[in-house]
């Protein structure tokens, strides 16, 4: 009966899958967490440059 429960692989699959994606989950937010600063400068710099041609969200208009 013993040898049974442990060849028994129901669910393994399952648990696989679950391991695969928390992998994936974990790669993502390092990846996020490392990159997160550049990609936010180089927004602010974008931002920045259509400021300062007169685009942006106020359509170039200043009161």
């Amino acid at each position: 009966m013993l040898r049974k429960w442990f060849k028994d692989e129901e669910g393994q699959g399952m648990v696989e899958y679950g391991l695969i994606i928390g992998l994936i989950a974990l790669a993502v937010i390092l990846a996020l967490s490392l990159l997160g600063p550049k990609i936010s400068e180089m927004f602010e710099k974008v931002n920045d440059e259509l400021d300062a041609v007169g685009g942006g969200a106020g359509g170039g208009a200043t009161t």
